[in-house]
């Protein structure tokens, strides 16, 4: 064959390939999650790790045909806001939104992007939802919300004679500002009162907890992402000072709080990214109504209990799913 037939085959047969390219079914589409937290914390990065693991096992798994990006904006909203904007302008498929100041952030930002929360207590305080119900926008998510009363059950468990219960929290942000408000309410009808100290920055935790010697019989803190953030520092003045520290975020026990009655936020993650999965198959944010965690885990610490000054019962001991010694 002359050298001009050899090309012409050539030819013809790279064409062919690459027609047979053009008109092969496509494979499963690349999709793009970004994700972003408003402050890394092992709750909220045990959300970001669930997300990714759920993802996985329905089969997106990152940097094969998916594409993931996390960023955290480390406790400041300003950058949580450029994260949103960011994100909004990259047109990912779906952003999920850990904590409720970068949802806020995100809700903002766009109207049209799914936006899937998650660590969020209160949605509809935080005006990313007006309900429960499917919203029929953009967002949908899992929240972190508890019941209140189960957590004051608990620190009369913890600390029986107790009657002023300090909060460090930051006032800024909606979840706190809710629980604070609601502790209010319960607690004055249990005969006890609530003792606030503002910590709007994680800078701020340890003079905030400070400021409550004396004044306080124990420290209460629920999943406020500046003092979770810094709990250590709330740690050190509980033992110092000899106040009993509760929490409602099961990390922090083994960071210092003597006991705490919360999610498992590992597995709020991997419920967060079952919807995140739904809407990458199809389904719109707008049909999926927001959802809540019923699985509750009581973790408590015996050694933080001796720093603090308190003898726990034996039988809120054996309650507990994980013992801290």
């Amino acid at each position: 064959m002359s050298s001009l037939g050899k090309m012409s085959l050539r030819t013809l047969v790279g064409a062919l390939s690459l027609a047979a390219v053009c008109t092969m079914p496509a494979l499963a589409a690349d999709k793009y999650v970004a994700v972003t937290a408003i402050v890394e914390h092992p709750a909220l990065d045990a959300v970001r790790d669930g997300v990714k693991d759920e993802l996985k096992e329905a089969g997106f798994e990152a940097g094969k045909n998916l594409k993931w990006e996390y960023q955290s904006a480390q406790g400041n909203t300003g950058t949580a806001a450029q994260i949103a904007r960011k994100f909004v302008g990259d047109k990912p498929d779906a952003i999920v939104a850990i904590a409720t100041p970068s949802a806020q952030a995100l809700v903002s930002a766009t109207k049209s992007i799914p936006v899937v929360y998650s660590g969020v207590t209160d949605p509809v305080a935080a005006q990313l939802v007006k309900d429960w119900k499917p919203s029929g926008t953009n967002v949908t998510g899992v929240s972190d919300v508890l019941e209140l009363e189960k957590q004051i059950d608990l620190i009369k468990k913890v600390v029986p004679n107790a009657k002023r219960v300090g909060m460090v929290y930051n006032p800024g942000e909606a979840n706190s500002a809710v629980v604070v408000k609601s502790m209010k309410e319960l607690l004055g009808k249990s005969g006890m009162t609530l003792v606030e100290a503002a910590a709007p920055r994680s800078v701020d935790v340890g003079s905030a907890a400070k400021s409550l010697i004396g004044k306080v019989d124990v420290i209460y803190t629920n999943t406020d992402n500046n003092v979770v953030s810094a709990y250590e520092a709330l740690v050190k003045v509980g033992n110092d000072a000899k106040i009993p520290l509760v929490a409602s975020d099961t990390d922090s026990v083994k960071r210092g709080a003597i006991a705490a009655l919360g999610v498992n936020y590992y597995d709020l993650g991997r419920q967060t990214g079952k919807v995140v999965v739904r809407v990458l198959k199809g389904e719109k944010p707008g049909d999926i109504a927001s959802e809540t965690s019923s699985k509750l885990e009581l973790f408590v610490n015996t050694a933080a209990a001796q720093k603090q000054g308190v003898t726990l019962s034996p039988e809120l001991v054996k309650s507990a799913k994980t013992v801290i010694k």
